[in-house]
Protein backbone atom coordinates (compact mmCIF):
# COMPACT_ATOMS: atom_id res chain seq x y z
CA UNK A 1 0.00 0.00 0.00
CA UNK A 2 2.91 2.31 0.71
CA UNK A 3 4.46 1.63 -2.69
CA UNK A 4 1.12 2.19 -4.43
CA UNK A 5 0.76 5.51 -2.60
CA UNK A 6 4.21 6.62 -3.75
CA UNK A 7 3.48 5.60 -7.34
CA UNK A 8 0.22 7.57 -7.33
CA UNK A 9 1.98 10.59 -5.84
CA UNK A 10 4.57 10.56 -8.61
CA UNK A 11 2.00 10.06 -11.38
CA UNK A 12 -0.20 12.79 -9.94
CA UNK A 13 2.73 15.19 -9.72
CA UNK A 14 4.00 14.49 -13.24
CA UNK A 15 0.57 14.48 -14.91
CA UNK A 16 -0.79 17.35 -12.85
CA UNK A 17 -3.82 15.36 -11.69
CA UNK A 18 -4.80 16.50 -8.22
CA UNK A 19 -7.04 13.56 -7.36
CA UNK A 20 -4.16 11.09 -7.84
CA UNK A 21 -2.01 13.23 -5.56
CA UNK A 22 -4.72 13.16 -2.87
CA UNK A 23 -5.34 9.42 -3.16
CA UNK A 24 -1.59 8.80 -3.05
CA UNK A 25 -1.22 10.76 0.19
CA UNK A 26 -4.15 8.90 1.76
CA UNK A 27 -2.75 5.49 0.77
CA UNK A 28 0.70 6.45 2.01
CA UNK A 29 -0.65 7.47 5.42
CA UNK A 30 -2.83 4.37 5.78
CA UNK A 31 0.06 2.13 4.75
CA UNK A 32 2.38 3.80 7.26
CA UNK A 33 -0.16 3.39 10.08
CA UNK A 34 -0.71 -0.29 9.26
CA UNK A 35 3.03 -0.84 9.06
CA UNK A 36 3.59 0.76 12.46
CA UNK A 37 0.76 -1.21 14.07
CA UNK A 38 2.09 -4.46 12.62
CA UNK A 39 5.66 -3.74 13.64
CA UNK A 40 4.82 -3.12 17.30
CA UNK A 41 3.10 -6.51 17.51
CA UNK A 42 -0.51 -5.36 17.42
CA UNK A 43 -2.73 -7.62 15.34
CA UNK A 44 -4.07 -5.89 12.22
CA UNK A 45 -7.02 -7.63 10.57
CA UNK A 46 -6.38 -10.81 12.55
CA UNK A 47 -2.71 -10.98 11.51
CA UNK A 48 0.34 -10.21 13.57
CA UNK A 49 2.03 -8.54 10.58
CA UNK A 50 0.16 -6.60 7.98
CA UNK A 51 2.59 -7.43 5.18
Amino acid sequence: MIILGIILLVIGLVAGIGILWTIGIILLVIGAVLFLLGSVGRAVGGRRHYW
